[in-house]
Parts: structure tokens; sequence; C-alpha cells
């Protein structure tokens, strides 16, 4: 900001007399040129201006206007404020001072710069020249110390107060966490004259030297170098003092420690190296030790460093004897020598004492355990002795009990023994005899339970758990060597003698000894003993003249043999077709000798044989079979069906389909066309229908000729086919459909709810459906039929699905069929009979 601005200069010529400088506010010719230039320089709005608008800051230069001479040069000359800038002061401010009082010079130089004088005392008449040597001493003078800091911010919106404020500034302390920053801003020391920084003596003011108090002291500074410089001196006391001579001493035991440290090191023995001479030049003169671990020592504990210059002119001028130090120091590394040899000695005979000692112990706990060893085995072989042996008569020798006994001895009580030395095996030297003796009167087919006990006790003693021979070639076993040796050859003696139709005792000896038997014993009595001789037996039967039944002596042995017979079966069937060449249906023995081989026979090989021997004369049967209303001989028809439960129903149904039905329907349409009674035509239609049991009419085939004969009959009443019609014929025979058509809906309805419920108490756990779509989804898997739903097709917002060629959607547990006009309701087994038949179309 400009002087004139600070003193508000009006203009005018008295104040010009006065020689004051003076700006005119009135319009000039530069303002009216600068106003309509538009070539005219710009000044750019500066940063604070755009943040901070009229309130900125504005330079000094900025509030003059410039001169068409160009911008104005900066004054290098103005105060900086809060550093002294060395101006000299004009004369009448250098004795102003003076007339203050008596005032010393420290004080002058200690204090600070006085106050300016208040702008009420500036004297009326300035001179120009001097105007910026008192403007600069204002600004360099005139801070007040701690006044007023910051109070221009309550005239404008600065925050800097504020902000401190909140961050814990309080006002009279210093800044920082804990108030150690300076109270007061830095004071400014007006230097005397322009002199260098220091020439005029000390120029720290009094807040400075009470903040940073520093001691500059000269003495103490030379004090300190001369402590420093004598800790370099390597003797304080000059070459004349004296050193005191040091004594080392070595115990014993630090002798041992420190030749056991030597010792791990040296590969060599003690005794070998110990008085070897050894001349070492390694260092700055020559040294004779009179060991390898003497001078491997050397380094171990540091000796003295070799004596200065001083201290060998010392000792040269004193009393010096270096033949007596040499002897000395050699019956000392002697001593030492000797020392730590006989240590080394001492500790080689305690480790070997230790050596001895564990040695005793470990052969003496050897010799008690062979000492035990030697009663145990005493005690084996006194037991083993007790066997028989062949120079005792044949009754003089233990019981087959009594051996048991002792090998279970062994057993328990010497059991180590009895598995390393195999007394296992002993056993077949010594059982064999006195089992043969025992079996020999044996006929397993009279008493089949003979000698059972005692072999179940030597199988307990001698069967092993961990072998499992599969052949009597391979490492036996010695239990399975004993069945091998004694008890086949029994039965195989038997098996020889043995009539296969007397089948009961020979599979209650089989069964009654099955549990002692290993497997590959009782294979080889099933396939090598007993199937050949079956094989032979069915070789020589003749199922026509035999009148034993084959089944009555192979079906026994489906337990025992299980796939073994399957060998059997097809001479069996060969001779079973072979006597059925010349069989009538009417001859009700073939049946009751092919039914027992029903579940024999694979369901593969069954149906061959039945379509093959059994069906064509079936066949014939029905051919020859005359439908006559009026007198009608069913035998032929009962014989046929009396192989319901022989032929499968896919079978008998095609059979009635081909051989039946064509005749029956002819015969029905027949009578319909000759003035029929409709009476006697309803009784013979459920007279016929009461001929099929359940399951035959559940089959698709089937109530499809049983629908045709009803809509056949319904076709005749509606055209009055046949002349006179009796009264409530037509009445009758819809009553009749509609009652047939009700229980067959029933029917599958409750044949439905059955298989439900079957499937529900199977349980859950197996995966199976429990509603009615996943059942219609099983029931689709099981016949082939494809049931999928339909993408995007609804009805009645009802998925829609497609059962095989079939539309169907369900609803509360019931199925709807798309008709021609609508949606009919039909049982599961409908659904799947359409399915199929609109399948094989």
């Amino acid at each position: 900001m400009s002087m004139s601005h600070l003193y508000g200069r009006r203009g005018g010529g008295d104040e010009e007399e006065e020689g004051v400088e003076v700006e005119s506010f009135e319009v000039t010719d530069w303002d009216l040129a600068n106003e309509f230039n538009p070539d005219r320089r710009r000044h750019r709005q500066t940063k604070d201006q755009a943040t901070y608008g009229i309130w900125a800051d504005r330079d000094s230069d900025e509030d003059e206007r410039p001169s068409f001479g160009g911008k104005k040069s900066k004054d290098y000359s103005a105060p900086v404020n809060f550093v002294s800038a060395g101006l000299r002061k004009t004369a009448a401010e250098e004795k102003q001072p003076q007339q203050k009082g008596d005032r010393g010079s420290d004080d002058s130089d200690d204090d600070g710069p006085s106050a300016p004088p208040p702008r009420s005392t500036a004297p009326k008449k300035l001179q120009m020249g001097n105007f910026r040597g008192n403007q600069s001493q204002r600004f360099a003078g005139g801070i007040q110390t701690g006044k007023g800091i910051g109070s221009w911010e309550k005239h404008t919106k600065g925050i800097g107060q504020k902000l401190l404020q909140k961050m814990g500034y309080q006002p009279g302390k210093g800044l920082g966490k804990n108030a150690q920053g300076i109270v007061n801003p830095i004071e400014a020391k007006v230097r005397k004259g322009k002199g260098a920084v220091g020439a005029y003596g000390n120029e720290r003011t009094q807040q400075s030297l009470q903040d940073f108090p520093v001691i500059d002291s000269e003495e103490e500074e030379e004090k300190e170098f001369r402590k420093e410089l004598g800790q370099w001196r390597k003797d304080p006391a000059g070459p004349v003092g004296k050193k005191k001579p040091k004594y080392s001493y070595r115990t014993v035991d630090e002798l041992k420690a420190k030749g056991k440290l030597a010792g791990r090191s040296t590969a060599a023995s003690a005794g070998e190296l110990a008085q070897v001479k050894v001349i070492d030049m390694t260092g700055r003169e020559q040294k004779v030790y009179y060991s390898y671990s003497q001078m491997s020592n050397k380094h171990s504990v540091p000796d003295e460093g070799p004596p200065s210059m001083s201290t060998q002119d010392q000792k040269g001028s004193g009393f010096a004897l270096p033949e007596l130090e040499h002897n000395l120091q050699l019956l000392i590394d002697l001593t030492e020598q000797d020392i730590l040899q006989s240590a080394r000695r001492l500790q080689h005979e305690k480790d070997v004492v230790v050596s001895l000692s564990h040695e005793s112990r470990a052969l003496q706990s050897r010799l008690d355990a062979e000492q035990d060893a030697i009663q145990r085995m005493e005690a084996v072989l006194a037991l083993v002795e007790r066997f028989p042996s062949g120079e005792m008569a044949p009754g003089e020798g233990p019981t087959l009990q009594e051996c048991a006994r002792i090998f279970e001895t062994l057993q328990t009580d010497y059991y180590e023994e009895y598995k390393t030395m195999g007394l296992a095996d002993l056993a077949v030297a010594v059982v064999q005899p006195l089992l043969k003796e025992k079996l020999r009167s044996w006929d397993p087919l009279k008493d089949s339970s003979y000698c059972f006990e005692d072999i179940g006790q030597w199988r307990a003693i001698l069967e092993s758990r961990d072998l499992h021979s599969s052949a009597p070639e391979s490492n036996m076993d010695p239990y399975h060597r004993l069945l091998w040796e004694v008890w086949i050859p029994v039965m195989r003696s038997c098996v020889s003698g043995w009539q296969p139709r007397m089948v009961g005792p020979m599979v209650d000896c089989v069964e009654v000894w099955a549990p002692l038997l290993p497997l590959w014993i009782m294979d080889h009595l099933l396939e090598q003993l007993i199937l050949p001789r079956l094989q032979r037996e069915v070789d020589n039967w003749n199922p026509l003249t035999d009148t034993v039944p084959i089944h009555s002596w192979i079906h026994p042995w489906l337990l025992l043999l299980q796939s073994r017979l399957e060998p059997l079966y097809p001479p069996i069937r060969s001779k079973l077709s072979n006597a059925l060449q010349r069989w009538h249906p009417s001859d009700t023995s073939a049946r009751l000798i092919l039914q027992p081989w029903k579940d024999v026979f694979t369901p593969g090989a069954w149906e061959a044989f039945m379509v093959k021997n059994i069906i064509p004369k079936l066949a014939l049967c029905l051919e020859e079979l005359v439908i006559n209303p009026h007198q009608q001989q069913m035998e032929p028809f009962h014989w046929v069906m009396d192989w319901e439960g022989m032929l499968s129903p896919s079978s008998l149904v095609s059979l009635l389909d081909k051989n039946f039905f064509p005749k029956w329907l002819q015969v029905l349409c027949s009578w319909l066309s000759n003035s029929p009674n409709y009476e006697e035509i309803t009784k013979w239609y459920l007279g016929w229908k009461s001929m099929f049991n359940d399951v035959l009419l559940t089959q698709p085939l089937i109530k499809e000729k049983f629908n045709e004969a009803l809509d056949i009959m319904n076709r005749a009443v509606s055209t009055g086919m046949g002349g006179y019609m009796q009264p409530g014929a037509r009445e009758n025979i819809a009553y009749l459909t509609q009652t047939e058509r009700r229980k067959d809906f029933q029917y599958e309805a409750m044949q439905e709810r059955r298989d439900a419920e079957s499937v529900t108490h199977r349980g859950v756990s197996a995966g199976v459906p429990t509603n009615f779509k996943d059942l219609i989804q099983t029931k689709a898997e099981e016949n082939n039929i494809v049931f999928m739903p339909l993408v995007a097709k609804r009805h009645e917002g009802k998925q829609l699905y497609t059962f095989g060629r079939i539309v169907i959607y369900i609803d509360r547990g019931v199925v709807f069929v798309q008709g021609e006009k609508t949606w009919v309701p039909t049982s599961l087994q409908s659904l799947i009979d359409m399915a199929k038949r609109q399948s094989s179309l």
C-alpha cells in the first residue's frame, strides 16, 4: 500500500509548498488514454484474488499506476521483515538515544530497537529523500513483541487462529504438543554499522538467550581438547615408568580341559605321538615342541605378546638369564605333558571299566535268557516225549483227548517254542494214526456226526488263521493235511458205493461236516466226488420208464452245488423234450413233472422249452375247441388254462388271441344276427369272462377283446340288427357296458393304489417315488415309455406332459388324457395300455 493512502492526502498548492509528494485523484490524460486504449496491458488475476475477491492482498506495485515507460522495476532497497537489514540511521536518530538518560552500552546491545513514534508525533514536513529511510526504519524496528499477533483476523474471515485453537493451541503458550515452541516471534536486533556478522560483538537478543542457552567457553574447549589428546598417548607416564609384571596361574583342571580340547582335534593316539620333537619355524623365532598336542595348543590360549623394545632394554639392563628361562619353560612343558598323559590314561581306564560293566550286564542278561530258554525247551521236550512213538504198543500211548490237551498246553504256555520249532507239524504224525484207527469203522451214510467233536477240537488247535490254502499241492495247514489224509479217504470210499437216488443221507452228511471243512476240501468233495456220480445217474435216467421224478434227487443238491449243476440241465431238458413228443394236454402228469423245474431253469431256457414243447400242443387243443352257446364243452379250455402258472403272461395272451378270441367273437356276431335273447348273451359274456383270472383281465389284449365284444353288442342294439329286439335290451346292454367299464376302472385304481402303498412301505430311503408324478415316471421307465413335460404348454395352469404319443396332464392325483373335444380322466394302467397300442401301430 502506498504512503499516500496512509496519510490521506487531499491535494493542494499549500502542501506542494511544504515539500511533500502528493498524489492527485483527478482524472488525468493517462486515465483517458488508458481507458480508450484497446491495446492496453491487462494484468492477470492472481490466485488470491480469485479466492478472496476484494479482500485479497495487493502488492504495492499494483497500487501504483504504471507509466508509459513500461513496468516499474522492483525496489530491492526495501527492508525485509523480521530480519535486520543493517541500514544506517540518520544523525537525528543517532542522537535520540543519548538524550533519554544514562543507559549503558550493554543495554543497547541486548535490548531490541525502540518502538516507532506514533502517527500523531510524526513531523509535518518530510523530505522525499529520507522518506524511504524512515519507512525502512519503521518496518525494521516497529514490531511490537507479543502484542496484537493475529488480531487482524477479527476484521477478516481467516480461520488460522481458529484452526490452531481446535488443535489445542492456547494463546500465550508455545506451539507443539508439550508447548515447547517459542511464545514470542523472532526478535530482530539492529546491527550498529555495516560490518560483518560478529564485528560489533554479540548480536543475540534476550529471548534467544533464554530459549537457546549456549555456553561458549574457550577454557572448557581447551580442557576437552587436552583430554582427548591425552587418550591417544600409549603410555602417559612416559618411557621412564615401570610396568608391573603379570603372572598367570594354571590349575590342573584347566590344564586337563585344555588337553581334552586338543585331544579332540588330534587324530593320532597319545601314546604314539607323546615324545615327538617338533620344530616350529612359522613365527619370528624358532620354537621347539616335544609333542604334536603341545604344538596344536599354541594358539588355543593366547600367550603374552612379544616384549617391546623398552622392556627388552629394561631386561637387558637388569637381570636376564635366557638359558634358565628356557630350562624352566621346558620343565613346565614336560610336567604339563605328564599331567595330560596321566589324565588321558585315567579317562581311558574309566571308559574301559564302563564298557566292561555294560558288556558284563549284557552277557548276564543273555545268559539268564538262555538259561530260561533251556528250561522251557526241557519242559517242551518232556511234553513231546509223552506222545506215542513207534516203539510203544498200540494201547500204551496217550489217547486222542490226551494228545489234544498236550497240544493246548504247548500253545498256551510255550507259544514261542511252538511257533519257532513248528510243533504243529508234529500233530500230523501223532494224531493221524489215532484218527485213522477211530474212523476205520465209520459209515458216513449211517452216522454222519461220528467223530465230529474230536475233529472240531483239532481244528481249533491246528488250523492257522493266516494261511488259506487252495489246493493240496500247496503248503497246507496241519489241520488241512490231517483232513486230506484221514477224512477224505473215508468219504471217497463212501461216495464210490453211494446211490445218487438215496440223496438224503449224503446231503445230511455234507451239511453236517461243511462248517469244519476248508473251502478247497469242500470243493473237491462236491466237484470231484459227488457231481460225477450225479452226471452218470442223469445219463441213465429215462423219464418215460423211471417212476421216481428226477427233481426229487437233484433238487436237494441245489443249495450245496448251486451253479455246479448247470451241466446237468441240458440233458434233462433234452430227455423231457423227447418224452413230450407224443404228449396230449389232457395228460396232467407232464405238468407235475415240469412244474418243479420252472424256478430252476433260467427264464430264457424255460420260455424256450415251453414255446417248443408245450404251446404248440395247447394251440392245437384250442383249435379243436368248439364254441357252442347252447351246449359248450369246457374241458379243452380247462386243459389250456391249467398251464397258466407255467406259461408267461405274454405267451398265454398270444395263445388266446390267436386261437380262442377270433372264434369266440365270430360266434357272438352270428348269435346277435339271429334274433337273440340279450339276457342269455349277457350271461354267456359274463360266464366266459369269469373263466379268466384278474391277471389275465388286466392284460391289454384280453381287455381289448372283451371291450370289442361289448362294442359289438352295443352296435347290435343300437342298429336293430337281427330283426326283433326285446324291450329294454338296449338299456340292459348299455348298463352292462357301463358296469363292466366301471369295474375295470375301479380295479385299475385299486391296483394302482395297492402298488403305491407297497412302494411307500418299501421305504423312501431306496429312492422310491412317493407322489403320483414320480409313480407315473417309474411306470413309464418300467414299460420303456417316454414321459416328459412339454415346454411352455399348459392347460388351465397345469403342466402338459407327453406319455409316449399321448398328451396328458395331472390334477389332484388324476390323469387326464386329451380326447377329440375334451380331456378325459383315465387310470394309469389304461394310460399305459393306450401308449403301448399307439407305439405298436
